[in-house]
């Protein structure tokens, strides 16, 4: 018999189409994939509805070409979120579908975690605070809870206690870490506590490993899914809770169509499943900071100890305007002190390569990328000058291009050169870096150096936000923060709040187990805010004193903002578009309208970038209107459109 199908195709279109089949070949049901006939081409398709017959249709209707999923693998529910996120976000439900599902085909067995050495469960005890937050999580009606606890005071115990007593009780658990090195150090937690009842899901898994693992998610075989941001789409059918550490990362936002936030999925599917929503952080982010300033929303649950006797560090900065070179008299002397006495040092820097500037001495040029209108970083060890948006490579110059000249010099530094520089001082001790350099060639990377340096085989480690956040090391005395001021000079209102975010994050991993830790952040900005306010890791009164500036200058969150980039291989059809999209948007009330106007970065990927900015205290009116000026206007198919809801980052 001649059945029909609706189904959604990952493009950027807002609809369903429909094909046929004939059920005594095909077994097809709601919630599997297919393969279709779509255009000139074959592509992946997701059933949502199935039917026995369909009104006279004005075209051609296309018979499915195979079955991809013997069962189904998403639910009504998972088309529920689609459709929801498709409104939010702008976006279309097959790339939504596309991207909360996993692409695999076929079933795979996945890395198991070495449960052999696995972190065997402590016989913690819990702290009088701990047990209180755990209590309140539990007993009490509450629906959002926000665990703001200094670094080091035990909030993944909170956490893992909730997960347990909410699978005890039947339920099921969603478990948010930004980092996939929190998801690794996370692992060896979990895999003793949990044992067979956890799917961990992270970006080291192939397409078909996570398949698997979600197939496991969506039989009901494991009450606990542990992941970064796409976990938060697990396919539970009895959600109960949903845990967001580190609350306040950036990761937790996707920088792609679409471009959701992890946070805001998680609250929607709370809501719509009666679960609980548990984050946490001991930087909390200036929209959760004003939830819980307000208390009526979100309940504030405070750890204000270290556990184990473990201090807070105590942190110094060195003014690197009187300084030369990368290091400071201050961190170097203190390096040594906490070597020799067998402890262990991590160095934080938020730049990649070896340098990443080039300069001419006598005509003032500086080289930029052929794609993008941003500096080429020299990496050393590959021998290469790359773009980190682009990926652009070339091989390094030592003429100026422009006149000639032989004057010239690469400036700045980044992780590569500051291995090089710790290894010339320190020879007689280890040194082990972890970067994106370093882990694109192999994931496995992660979980080795960091066992390594868990078993004191390495005595430096040196990375970017890598080894930021979350990593608990007990005979570490000494962070080193090489550079802070790159993140303050960058154009964004949210300067000062990631900077101070990262500065005490990478501070607390010292002295986790006693009093003895010690930070050093070097700087040229030593009067800026974030600065001063984590150098006394005083996180109550830098959040106070940002929240005021934001409500002053009308920054979120006491409003909400879209932006919308119109970029094109030409110039002139990017700004256009964006001119045209500011002219019909300027025609309602409500909201304010900031451009069209060249975006920060103008150019990315040899591509025109163009910008008009959206905010409004009354997000309603703004997004209809915007999807009314969607509507009525075409966008050339000379330009792609970006909408970005809530942006975090307005580059």
């Amino acid at each position: 018999m001649i059945r029909y199908a609706d189904v959604v195709v990952p493009v950027p279109l807002r609809t369903e189409f429909t094909y046929r089949f004939d059920d005594t070949v095909m077994d097809v049901r709601p919630g599997i994939r297919v393969m279709v006939p779509f255009g000139a081409r074959k592509s992946r398709a997701y059933v949502v509805r199935v039917r026995d017959r369909i009104e006279t249709a004005s075209f051609e209707i296309r018979d499915i070409s195979r079955i991809i999923d013997p069962k189904p693998i998403f639910s009504e529910n998972d088309y529920k979120l689609a459709l929801w996120m498709e409104s939010f976000y702008f976006s279309s439900r097959g790339n939504i579908l596309d991207t909360m599902i996993p692409g695999g085909r076929r079933d795979v067995s996945s890395p198991a975690f070495d449960a052999d050495s696995a972190d065997s469960r402590p016989d913690v005890v819990l702290s009088p605070s701990q047990e209180r937050a755990l209590r309140r999580v539990m007993d009490s009606d509450g629906r959002m809870f926000y665990l703001f606890g200094i670094t080091g005071s035990g909030k993944t115990e909170v956490f893992l206690r909730c997960a347990e007593e909410t699978i005890a009780r039947g339920g099921q658990v969603i478990y948010l870490v930004p980092e996939i090195t929190l998801t690794h150090q996370l692992s060896r937690q979990v895999t003793a506590r949990f044992h067979d009842n956890v799917a961990i899901l992270h970006s080291a898994l192939t397409d078909a490993q996570r398949i698997t693992q979600w197939r496991k998610i969506k039989n009901g075989e494991v009450g606990l899914v542990i992941g970064a941001r796409s976990a938060v789409f697990a396919p539970f059918e009895n959600l109960r809770l949903v845990i967001i550490d580190e609350e306040h990362e950036n990761s937790y936002k996707s920088g792609n169509d679409p471009r959701y936030h992890a946070r805001q999925v998680a609250q929607y599917r709370c809501a719509q499943s009666g679960a609980k929503l548990l984050m946490g952080s001991a930087t909390p982010s200036l929209e959760a900071w004003k939830l819980m300033k307000d208390g009526s929303k979100m309940e504030r649950l405070d750890l204000t100890e270290r556990l184990g006797g473990g201090a807070l560090p105590t942190v110094t900065v060195a003014d690197m305007s009187k300084e030369k070179g990368m290091f400071s008299t201050l961190l170097t002397d203190m390096m040594n002190s906490a070597l020799l006495a067998g402890r262990q040092v991590i160095l934080f820097l938020n730049r990649r390569g070896f340098s990443y500037s080039f300069h001419c001495r006598t005509c003032g040029y500086e080289l930029k990328c052929p794609n993008c209108d941003v500096a080429m970083t020299y990496h050393k060890r590959r021998g290469e000058l790359v773009c980190h948006y682009c990926g652009h490579r070339q091989k390094p110059i030592t003429v100026c291009p422009q006149c000639g000249s032989l004057d010239v010099m690469y400036a700045g530094f980044g992780t590569e050169q500051v291995e090089a520089g710790i290894r010339r001082l320190f020879p007689e001790y280890t040194v082990a870096r972890l970067d994106t350099d370093v882990v694109s060639s192999d994931r496995n990377i992660i979980p080795q150096t960091l066992e390594k340096f868990r078993n004191n085989e390495i005595q430096i480690l040196l990375g970017t936000q890598m080894v930021a956040k979350g990593l608990n090391f007990p005979n570490v005395s000494l962070v080193g923060i090489v550079l802070a001021d790159s993140g303050l000079l960058v154009p964004d209102f949210r300067a000062e709040e990631r900077t101070f975010d990262l500065l005490v994050q990478v501070s607390g991993r010292s002295g986790r187990a006693d009093s003895e830790g010690k930070v050093v952040i070097q700087t040229r900005m030593k009067n800026s805010s974030a600065i001063e306010y984590s150098t006394a890791m005083d996180v109550e009164g830098f959040l106070d004193r940002e929240l005021a500036v934001r409500k002053e200058t009308g920054f979120p969150p006491y409003s909400r903002m879209i932006n919308l980039v119109f970029r094109s291989l030409n110039r002139k059809a990017a700004s256009d578009c964006a001119s045209v999209f500011a002219e019909k948007l300027r025609k309602f009330e409500g909201f304010e309208v900031f451009g069209a106007q060249e975006c920060a970065l103008e150019r990315v990927r040899n591509q025109w970038r163009f910008q008009v900015l959206l905010r409004s205290v009354h997000p309603g009116k703004m997004m209809d209107s915007l999807a009314a000026v969607l509507r009525e206007v075409k966008v050339p198919a000379s330009v792609t459109l970006e909408t970005d809801v809530d942006p975090l980052d307005i580059l």
